[in-house]
């Protein structure tokens, strides 16, 4: 395998489109480009701050707050895991297709049509004595098979038609956040649910285990962390030590070198939407056999686009991303405890992100102009 990798980049390099890599300049550089990052996060908490202080409370004691509420103790780091969960495994999803030069922002439509699969599989479980060690496996593969499905539509869109990426993945966001509200009140709507948006519950073999439950009570973290954890590790080898992840990063660098290297840009565009769309779809799974165990309108706050600003934020790695949705998690599960303790409003925090969106990508910027990133 790699003999392979290395006979497709000497064919690159020989282009004279790409150089090899200096190593010690790059671990300087990037030190560097993370440094800056990890500033414009800082400034970003900083202007957070003003608003806290503008809203009339004390920014210390509501940080404070925030952080104790995201990271106090074990219950509460655990439940940022659970919201970090959806979080990581959307953005591992964006990452792979962005490494391609692919942006994917419909990971929130890969996320519904991943939880719409799930749910429906679970639901028919039901009676049919599955036994769990069958069900969870196919629940997975059902989230990954109707997320990346969905993906791909959006490739085929684009190299068959040409249609932008951007907007298709837009409007198919659309498109299954309708459908899956048709699905909730329509013919997977709980006859019992006295006409609330909600469907039946999944069969009990199609739950997700549950975490440290004898050891604390109401806890709610679940398998679907471990099985996230495992993607970020499983998207790493993907993306730097198998051809197809080479693939995808040299198209992502440079199409026209990657096509005279041998490398086919029109697959490589179209297995990456897969990918994608497959890891989103098992974040609204997640979501659904790990924590509702039915399908609820409203059950995602958004994560598909939170996705696209760890990943962005994580640096396009898998293990930067994991970092920053953990940070988010934190962010989400902190900003709840913080409106409980200095009464600041609960929007604040979709106001914090995207000043902190602004200042990473400021970051990016000056990286870019200072040449630490390519």
């Amino acid at each position: 395998m790699a003999t392979a990798i290395d006979r497709i980049k000497s064919k690159i390099i020989a282009t004279g489109q790409a150089k090899p890599p200096e190593r010690a300049r790059d671990y300087r550089r990037g030190a560097l480009a993370v440094a800056i990052q990890v500033a414009a996060v800082v400034a970003g908490l900083v202007v957070g701050a003003g608003l806290i202080a503008g809203s009339g409370a004390d920014p210390v004691v509501a940080y404070k707050a925030a952080f104790a509420g995201a990271f106090g103790d074990f219950y509460n780091f655990l439940e940022t895991l659970v919201k970090a969960t959806p979080i990581l495994l959307a953005g591992l999803g964006v990452t792979v297709a962005f490494r391609c030069s692919v942006w994917n922002i419909g990971a929130e439509g890969q996320l519904q049509m991943g939880a719409l699969a799930a749910t429906a599989l679970g639901i028919a479980f039901g009676g049919r004595g599955v036994p769990g060690i069958a069900a969870i496996p196919l629940l997975l593969v059902a989230g990954f098979a109707a997320g990346g499905a969905w993906g791909a539509l959006a490739g085929w869109l684009k190299v068959r038609w040409r249609v932008d990426e951007v907007i298709g993945t837009i409007m198919m966001n659309f498109i299954a956040i309708l459908f899956v509200n048709y699905m909730i009140t329509g013919p997977l709507n709980d006859p019992n649910s006295g006409g609330v948006p909600l469907t039946r519950k999944i069969a009990e073999a199609a739950q997700l285990p549950r975490l440290f439950a004898n050891v604390l009570i109401g806890s709610r973290i679940h398998l679907g962390i471990v099985i996230a954890l495992a993607a970020a590790g499983l998207t790493y080898v993907f993306l730097w030590h198998t051809v197809p992840g080479y693939q995808l990063r040299a198209v992502g660098a440079n199409p026209t070198a990657a096509q005279f290297g041998g490398i086919s840009v029109t697959w490589s565009v179209v297995l990456s939407l897969i990918i994608s769309g497959g890891l989103a779809g098992l974040a609204g799974m997640s979501e659904v056999a790990g924590l509702h165990y039915r399908l609820i309108d409203g059950f995602s706050p958004n994560y598909g686009a939170t996705g696209i600003i760890v990943a962005l934020l994580g640096k396009l790695h898998p293990l930067g991303v994991v970092i920053a949705a953990i940070l988010f998690g934190g962010l989400i599960v902190g900003i709840d405890a913080m409106t409980r303790a200095v009464r600041v409003p609960g929007s604040i925090v979709f106001v914090m992100q995207a000043v902190i969106v602004l200042f990473v990508l400021a970051g990016e910027l000056l990286a870019r102009r200072w040449r630490l990133v390519e």
